[in-house]
């Protein structure tokens, strides 16, 4: 009945808060954001200051945007959704500030060992959900392919499939993640493309 009753509070809410009702909001923040803090830990992999910049940023978000919320659709998740692209906007930035600081200093002797495993992680972070966004059989070629190394021919005979379906999935795969880095890395798509797309 707790969790039944819960809703119904933030529906009442929402729905107050639509109006514009700072008080509504105040229940909300205080009803949601550990749990919103707890999510962005996870998906973070234990980032405690980005989780603490989102839930700020996301709820911010929601009181700019407070007379288009649903009450009939479930605030939890939205906070979730929200939480999700902003967080994936702050791994595109990093990339984007790597692959030109990458650029800049093409030609520098300075080798920082430390500095490029956090800028490989960061690239790493970024293909990796890239890939997650695939459909199921055609990640498992990709990853098969690109991160297991083996041949369209050896993909084909373990999957049962014909080496010309591996290498339309591969194409298909290769062109979506292309196009997604060249949406925010037009300028250094070619770093991407030579490290993580044969």
């Amino acid at each position: 009945m707790g969790d039944i009753d819960n809703i119904g509070k933030d529906q009442a809410q929402i729905l107050a808060l639509k109006a514009g009702a700072p008080a509504s909001f105040k229940y909300l923040y205080e009803q949601w954001s550990g749990k919103l803090y707890n999510f962005v830990m996870r998906i973070s992999h234990g980032d405690s200051y980005i989780a603490e910049e989102l839930v700020q940023s996301v709820f911010i978000k929601i009181w700019e945007k407070r007379e288009e919320l649903d009450a009939n659709k479930s605030f939890g998740a939205y906070l979730c959704t929200i939480a999700k692209n902003q967080l994936a906007n702050i791994y595109q930035h990093r990339m984007s500030e790597f692959l030109y600081q990458n650029e800049l200093e093409k030609t520098s002797t300075i080798d920082n060992t430390t500095e490029k495993e956090v800028e490989y992680h960061l690239l790493d972070e970024y293909i990796q959900s890239l890939i997650e966004q695939l459909p199921t059989a055609r990640r498992e070629i990709f990853i098969l392919s690109r991160l297991q190394l083996l041949s369209n021919k050896e993909i084909a005979t373990k999957l049962n499939l014909s080496e010309n379906t591996i290498e339309s999935q591969l194409t298909k795969a290769t062109t979506f993640i292309r196009n997604k880095v060249m949406q925010h890395y037009e300028l250094c798509i070619s770093i991407l493309i030579g490290l993580y797309i044969r």
